[in-house]
């Protein structure tokens, strides 16, 4: 289903509010020309109206009721928050370096390390409703996986990369800020998280029939395969004074899969060597931070399983 825009008689900022929420979004207002929200915080809680039988916070207040939108911009240019728990979406934030300083000097951002992750994965780069935020860099929207409550991460997927699911928001096209406007890039309706990105996102328990020392599915294989593709992209690709730290992360990530049998440990040795090494590493710290990652993360996994 498309969402043609609409023309509204309502302010500017209004408007983007109740065309969020027609695509039931749940929205709460920011700070005028702000991310912050404007609602007020428990301290402060007046313990009336939306709060009189306790104190609710943003996420709880975000609505998609367009009586209630109307009066909370009425008197204020708010910005527009996004709740995305609420609204069903995952909302993967591409950023960009905050300012030059000698150690950002040739950080790519988050739109080309998302890049390299999809080909390195094997796949294009999904196409997406997309936003281009004020400082420059890009929300891409999907909608989360039934049955699963996914969480907000910070550079779980790469350097400048992070998400936003339950306890997040965005700030939605339409706001602006002293930087510049949040504007749609791509008005495509949101598709559902790749199944890929899925998995790197979320750390899969072990099945039963893991547990009891049998082979994984082709599934949980297909999973861990995917996983092991991203990492060594992401070791590949990481910028020089964050390789080793990038691929010490890669082989605890993926040190799980081994615990779990889904991928055998020299598998995933001789792909982060060779992706250290391609980085710039030496073999001998590639093999000293592999080896240290997957026996950390084995042993955690290992005991996680066994409780």
């Amino acid at each position: 289903m498309t969402h043609p825009t609409l023309i509204r008689r309502d302010g500017p900022l209004l408007a983007a509010a109740l065309d969020a929420a027609e695509r039931g979004w749940h929205v709460f207002p920011l700070r005028p020309a702000d991310k912050r929200p404007a609602l007020h915080g428990e301290a402060v809680c007046p313990g009336i109206g939306d709060c009189a039988g306790g104190h609710r916070k943003w996420e709880d207040r975000a609505t998609i009721d367009p009586d209630r939108i109307r009066r909370a911009w009425a008197d204020r240019p708010f910005n527009v928050g996004i709740a995305t728990g609420p609204s069903g979406l995952v909302v993967v934030d591409l950023d960009v370096p905050k300012r030059k300083t000698k150690s950002s000097e040739g950080t790519p951002c988050g739109v080309t390390t998302f890049g390299a992750l999809c080909e390195r994965a094997g796949h294009p780069v999904p196409t997406t409703y997309r936003t281009r935020t004020a400082s420059g860099g890009h929300h891409l929207y999907f909608t989360a996986p039934l049955g699963t409550r996914m969480t907000n991460t910070a550079g779980g997927l790469g350097r400048l990369i992070d998400t936003r699911a339950h306890g997040g928001y965005v700030v939605a096209a339409g706001s602006f800020t002293a930087t510049g406007p949040y504007t749609v890039t791509d008005p495509t309706p949101p598709i559902p998280l790749p199944e890929w990105l899925h998995v790197l996102l979320v750390p899969r328990r072990p099945s039963r029939a893991l547990a009891a020392g049998r082979p994984s599915s082709s599934r949980a294989s297909r999973y861990a395969a995917a996983a092991l593709r991203a990492e060594t992209a992401t070791v590949r690709s990481a910028p020089e004074g964050e390789r080793d730290c990038t691929l010490l992360s890669a082989a605890r990530a993926l040190g799980r899969f081994v615990a779990w049998g889904d991928l055998p440990r020299s598998v995933v040795e001789e792909a982060l060597q060779e992706a250290g090494e391609t980085a710039g590493l030496s073999p001998r710290q590639c093999y000293s931070t592999v080896r240290s990652g997957l026996n950390w993360s084995i042993s955690r996994n290992s005991q996680r399983r066994a409780a």
